[in-house]
């Protein structure tokens, strides 16, 4: 995911609050790349069109997941991928449309500037490879309870990446996404005073980048989930079990 230098809005239905209304106002923030280059950590194990429909059904699910929130003022999707801000349209959500994409940190940062000046106090940032997620995981997020200001944090599987990131304000520190992020948040967030909040949840830490979290993601049942459904109809499931198979088999 990248940074935007100058992106534009959708226009939409939110109205900003009054500057003097103190209230919260949570909001979820999805950024989505490029979906034809993503999982490039996966190239050994999947081909091009395979790892783009992946991303597709993971993004599916996380999608259908967030539709079903309660505590959201707003979703916002910051993207200039075509068909995430179709996607957007269609759920009836704020894009955000960048013009480059550089890096996901840029653009998670870009795009809590614009949330905050409209009004948003608590803005949510998840990943869209979470297929797991359930709305109720999200909502209980939002529902966390702590002063300003703060971050709550859900960190990866292996606990060092940040698989949702909770900041009130959205502006309170820089974004540090990549290798080693979920130390590097947790850093960056004592360094401005903020409380930190770390949660832990096994959907919304099972996120997809590479062979061992796909081969630990065929562990769960994913059969209500479309990513479920096109790991099987693909032959990925299949393959990733003969794969296992023949590694335990004795030589």
């Amino acid at each position: 995911m990248t940074e935007s230098t100058h992106p534009s809005r959708t226009t939409d239905a939110f109205e900003d609050p009054p500057a003097t209304n103190r209230a919260i106002v949570r909001a979820v923030l999805l950024p989505v790349k490029d979906l034809r280059d993503a999982k490039q950590r996966l190239a050994g194990a999947l081909a091009p069109a395979e790892r783009t429909a992946l991303a597709q059904a993971m993004l599916a699910d996380t999608v259908r997941a967030l539709q079903g929130v309660a505590l959201a003022r707003a979703i916002f999707v910051v993207t200039n991928y075509d068909p995430a801000m179709e996607l957007a349209a269609q759920a009836g959500w704020q894009a955000l449309r960048e013009k480059q994409q550089i890096s996901e940190s840029a653009s998670v940062d870009f795009a809590s500037a614009l949330c905050a000046e409209r009004g948003i106090t608590h803005l949510l940032r998840l990943p869209l490879d979470i297929p797991l997620v359930r709305a109720c995981d999200i909502d209980d997020l939002l529902a966390t309870e702590c002063p300003r200001p703060s971050v709550v944090m859900v960190p990866s599987r292996d606990g060092t990446g940040t698989n949702a990131i909770l900041r009130t304000p959205p502006t309170l520190f820089p974004s540090h996404f990549g290798p080693d992020s979920f130390a590097k948040h947790q850093r960056a967030a004592e360094q401005v005073g903020a409380q930190v909040v770390l949660r832990r949840n096994a959907r919304l830490e099972m996120d997809v980048d590479d062979e061992p979290d796909l081969r630990a993601l065929l562990q769960h049942d994913l059969s209500m989930t479309v990513t479920g459904k096109w790991l099987e109809e693909s032959g990925v499931a299949a393959r990733f079990r003969r794969l296992a198979f023949s590694a335990q088999a004795p030589h």
